[in-house]
């Protein structure tokens, strides 16, 4: 695992995205896997600027969800599909033909999870996976004591989680209670994986995923196992890590030809 400590959301914003325009002049027809939030918008952001200047050609990237509430119509303002279409996929004027997610709206709800897991699979995986985390240590929404062996599968939020996601909805009453997530194995299986925190109220789950033992209390954690992992944290976020100086020093003596 990298963890890389810049200075402010905007400058990991910018980070990320030239490690995304990177992979897309290297491999066009990349699949991104992209999370929702306010975390990533700085990432996309960037992304779209990068586009609109000519920097790099998206014309036959991918994009896929990482997750959906189970129940909100698809048109639902704060569906994430809807989300990542007005965030991502629109900015980077892509056609909504280029992106795939998982029914929340599907009667077996089940059946909807298992065949988007095949999908992506049949699809070549996921090259880069974007992550946020959450306060009590979440991916995707693999809540603590997640499986960490995890598929597509539907999740019950937790109340934490609810009251997170409140902010979204004009009442804290319509933040569904279940979601469809890809599953902490699920997400293990992208090429790359890229967590993003900002914000002193991220410091403990970043420390405990980062410094911490590989524990489902703790979903983030799993990224510990994975061969090539990025965790982009800004000065607030990094606050709680024992190692911030090694982390500064290993990331300011990285090769340039490595990349992030």
């Amino acid at each position: 695992m990298e963890v890389v400590i810049v200075p402010d959301a905007t400058a990991g914003g910018e980070l990320i995205a030239e490690a995304m325009a990177t992979l897309m002049r290297r491999k066009p027809e990349a699949l991104l896997g992209v999370a929702t939030g306010s975390t990533p918008l700085p990432i996309y952001q960037a992304l779209a600027r990068r586009t609109r200047a000519g920097e790099v050609d998206v014309s036959r990237a991918r994009i896929c969800q990482l997750d959906e509430y189970v129940g909100l119509p698809a048109g639902h303002p704060e569906s994430y599909r809807s989300v990542v279409l007005r965030e991502v996929v629109e900015p980077l004027g892509l056609d909504e033909s280029a992106f795939m997610g998982p029914d929340g709206t599907a009667e077996d709800v089940q059946a909807a999870c298992e065949a988007y897991d095949r999908a992506l699979g049949e699809a070549g995986g996921v090259d880069l996976q974007l992550l946020g985390i959450g306060t009590d240590g979440h991916i995707g929404f693999n809540e603590p004591c997640s499986s960490l062996a995890s598929r597509t599968r539907i999740k019950t939020l937790t109340q934490q989680t609810r009251e997170d996601n409140a902010r979204f909805f004009d009442s804290p009453d319509e933040v569904p209670h279940h979601v469809i997530t890809q599953g902490i194995g699920t997400i293990l299986e992208a090429r790359h994986v890229v967590l993003l925190a900002t914000g002193e109220g991220k410091a403990d789950a970043v420390a405990q995923a980062v410094e911490g033992p590989v524990a489902a209390l703790v979903p983030a954690s799993a990224l510990q196992l994975h061969p090539h992992a990025t965790v982009v944290v800004d000065e607030a976020a990094a606050s709680k890590l024992k190692l911030a100086a090694y982390f500064r020093a290993t990331y300011a003596a990285k090769p340039e030809w490595q990349g992030l």
